[in-house]
């Protein structure tokens, strides 16, 4: 049976680390559930309150991270709060429009699109908005990375 619970643990750690570029799944939750379904299928007593408190900590990181490298790549190219959304609705339905370049399409062509239908920006300014939504979303899912990268390694070091 420990294989078993075992491999439902790492594959919901798996999936967390897919949520990084698939921004549809709350990869946070699915790392948080790989914790408490170790402590249903073991035990709880290795979590004490300093386990969760980090844990918690770091997940408001992840939430921090992740808003803030989408907000300084859109405003560090020249964007505005349109870009911001147009390039956050971007990611979330590009995947599912175009399935594998959707990822990096949808935050592009959603700021150019906010920034031209909101301000009528030139084409050139919407573009360099567009790369800077995409440098923003790549440097968040670097972040975010090692951010859930270091959660697993301390889960695994208390246990």
């Amino acid at each position: 049976m420990d294989i078993l619970y075992w491999t439902i643990i790492i594959i919901l750690m798996a999936i967390s680390f897919v949520g990084l570029v698939y921004p549809i799944i709350p990869s946070v939750l699915f790392l948080l559930a790989s914790f408490l379904l170790y402590g249903v299928f073991f035990e709880f007593s290795p979590f004490n309150w300093l386990f969760w408190t980090v844990q918690i900590l770091f997940v408001v990181l992840l939430f921090g991270a992740d808003y803030l490298a989408n907000l300084v790549g859109v405003k560090r190219f020249g964007g505005t709060k349109a870009g911001i959304w147009g390039s956050t609705i971007g990611l979330l339905i590009g995947p599912f429009i175009i399935p594998v370049f959707g990822i990096i399409l949808g935050p592009f062509l959603g700021a150019i699109i906010g920034e031209w239908i909101v301000h009528r920006s030139s084409f050139k300014k919407t573009i360099k908005v567009g790369i800077g939504s995409v440098v923003g979303f790549v440097s968040s899912v670097f972040t975010k990375g090692l951010i859930q990268l270091v959660m697993v390694i301390y889960f695994f070091l208390v246990i």
